[in-house]
């Protein structure tokens, strides 16, 4: 068989992005191939090898996608990473952009804009050699294309919109869409389902299957969470402890695949967080009926968009809720007003920990006693930071360390980075850790300064299957303990924690 992709005794020429052992890989015409691993266990560096983004020392990655007349690898191969399911990493982006839409430039394309552009851009780069019936045929194709991707992700509602004001679940349809539309041989995705809802990601698995089908396109599939490969894939390549183990079919790899335990945080650890001492200077509610959250008869209009329509919402002391509802439905918007990050939450009547929002309180008041994970938080941190001043910036709430803290603050955030599993991480710097492992930092920030009011949203995205389990087990935990609320959002119903008491489910608005 043709081999489309072949290594042999790669070594990267970067020592500090070289893997264990050589690695030796084929990936031959018509593979559909999965890279499975851990958190951290060396997946992205194998995608940068086969890439082209560390070149090898000695030998050199080997490409044959003929018919194709394009030479590059970067032109046949594209790739879709964890962190473009958040948009374009660049300093222009701050954390509470996505609701401030004053601070955007005019210039700023637009979603239809730049998938047009895309299009086009493939169109002008394609039909070398080809007979003017032939660029037709591709081109009808090609439109083909692009409108089911528009009707199966509903982007029509989405074109006049800024990218940078999509929800994180709109964000990587787009993201999708784009990457498509550039018409790749090759198209390499790390985690594609994360942050979509579960109509969205059967539509997803059905286009690939198609695309495969009909096409000369081959899949590459990064994923932590294991347990769904889809069934279009052909074989697996594990990658442990940065070594890349040899690549078997998905049958063997799915009929020797072991589950992570049932428990998987250990009773010691359990006991110490059950064990905390309850928290000096709590936020209480003047409220009769012990209401930590009330909103009343919100909504939230984006030009002629309708994202929330007059909810009403109350959440007791000791609650536990879970947000769910499909893309674009206003989950996020939801929690953005609760923790103040919406400029728009003053002008809606909302009530926290008793206080009516704007009677006074400053927005660090508020999230003094709240610990919040988000998508937008993970794409604001785009600083170089050891990972435990990570964790600690959420002492003082700012991303980013403004403040160094205390021994005994250092103790703390060395504490809960012993019990989410990253202590010999402390000293890491953020951007040099893997995607999962990043993920795992944010947790223990919103963990910190043990908040009253949990608030996490997506906590999961990027984790492996071991970690997924150990995280739900420490939100439990954390849960069981007096005088704790928390709500979460997530798109997968087998990630919520047991403790989970109330269901709100959003409808997006037409």
């Amino acid at each position: 068989m043709q081999n489309r992709i072949e290594i042999v005794n790669g070594v990267t020429r970067h020592p500090l992005y070289r893997m264990k052992e050589p690695i030796n890989l084929s990936i031959g015409l018509g593979a559909q191939i999965a890279i499975v691993g851990a958190n951290g266990s060396g997946k992205s560096r194998l995608v940068d090898v086969i890439t082209g983004r560390y070149p090898l020392l000695l030998n050199e990655v080997h490409y044959d996608f003929s018919p194709s007349l394009h030479k590059l690898a970067s032109e046949n191969i594209k790739y879709i990473t964890f962190r473009d399911s958040y948009g374009d990493s660049d300093n222009s982006y701050y954390y509470q952009q996505r609701w401030n839409q004053h601070d955007i430039d005019e210039k700023t394309p637009t979603v239809g804009q730049v998938l047009n552009e895309t299009f086009d851009m493939a169109e002008n780069g394609t039909g070398y050699g080809m007979s003017q019936e032939e660029k037709q045929l591709s081109r009808q194709r090609r439109m083909v294309l692009k409108d089911k991707l528009y009707e199966m992700f509903h982007l029509s509602t989405l074109l006049d919109k800024y990218v940078i004001l999509l929800s994180s679940g709109d964000l990587r349809k787009f993201q999708l869409t784009k990457t498509l539309l550039s018409d790749p041989r090759m198209l390499i995705m790390d985690n594609p389902f994360i942050g979509l809802d579960a109509q969205t990601r059967d539509q997803l698995s059905d286009l690939l299957r198609t695309l495969i089908r009909d096409t000369d396109l081959q899949i590459v599939l990064v994923l932590s969470k294991t347990d769904d490969i889809p069934d279009f894939i052909t074989h697996v390549i594990p990658v442990e402890h940065l070594k890349v183990l040899p690549k078997i079919s998905r049958e063997a790899y799915c009929a020797q695949r072991i589950p992570p335990p049932r428990r998987v945080l250990d009773e010691e650890k359990e006991a110490r967080i059950l064990a905390l001492p309850e928290k000096e200077g709590l936020m209480t509610t003047t409220d009769a009926e012990g209401c930590i959250l009330k909103l009343n008869k919100v909504s939230i209009r984006y030009g002629q968009r309708t994202i929330l329509n007059e909810l009403d919402w109350t959440v007791k002391q000791n609650e536990k809720w879970a947000l769910q509802g499909e893309n674009g439905a206003g989950k996020s918007t939801l929690l953005s007003l609760i923790c103040a990050d919406n400029p728009q939450s003053y002008a809606c009547d909302i009530e926290l920990f008793g206080r009516k929002r704007g009677s006074g309180e400053s927005i660090w008041e508020i999230k003094k006693h709240i610990g919040y994970v988000s998508p937008e938080m993970h794409r604001a941190y785009l600083k170089d930071l050891p990972a435990i001043d990570i964790v600690a910036s959420g002492l003082n709430d700012s991303v980013g360390l403004y403040v160094r803290p205390k021994p005994e603050q250092r103790a703390v955030c060395e504490w809960w980075m012993d019990i989410f599993g990253i202590a010999e991480l402390k000293d890491r710097t953020f951007l040099k850790l893997s995607s999962g492992e990043q993920r795992l930092c944010l947790l223990t920030r919103a963990f910190v300064k043990d908040p009253e009011l949990l608030i996490l949203d997506e906590p999961l995205h990027g984790l492996d299957d071991r970690n997924r389990q150990l995280t739900r087990e420490i939100i439990s935990a954390f849960c069981r303990r007096p005088n704790k609320t928390m709500v979460m959002v997530t798109h997968y119903a087998e990630e919520l924690p047991d403790v989970i008491t109330h269901n709100l489910f959003l409808k997006k608005n037409k």
